[in-house]
């Protein structure tokens, strides 16, 4: 998830809903900089509930270079039909279980999630 879908798609449900906005800390070398993000988009949008998630656990999975140290980040864009190192497999399908869990507990009415499909090369996309 880009931080352009993320804002985009947080502009777009504040407009009808309040929010109640999630962030998953796992073990991504982003970490402190998207936590910080999340909590100036928070503010920014008023959010009612925040949920921080400890899934630490995907380190252990693998595969990724974005919560493997010894896989290098790539510089640019992976060949054609090419999945990137930086993918973290079936993270969006894990995050929208939480969301939805914790929608429910909430007595939510919708769940937004800001990805894009139409030219990404991230297979949960």
């Amino acid at each position: 998830m880009g931080t352009v879908s993320i804002i985009v798609t947080a502009a777009i449900a504040a407009r009808q809903y309040r929010l109640a906005m999630l962030h998953a800390s796992y073990g991504q070398r982003t970490q402190q900089r998207e936590r910080s993000a999340f909590a100036s988009l928070a503010d920014h949008f008023a959010a009612c509930c925040r949920l921080e998630v400890d899934l630490t656990w995907w380190h252990g999975i693998g595969g990724s270079s974005l919560t493997d140290a010894s896989l290098p980040i790539p510089d640019g864009q992976p060949a054609a039909g090419q999945v990137p190192s930086t993918y973290v497999p079936f993270r969006n399908a894990n995050l929208l279980a939480i969301a939805v869990a914790w929608a429910e507990s909430l007595g939510a009415a919708r769940v937004f999630i800001g990805v894009h499909a139409a030219d990404s090369a991230y297979p949960d996309c």
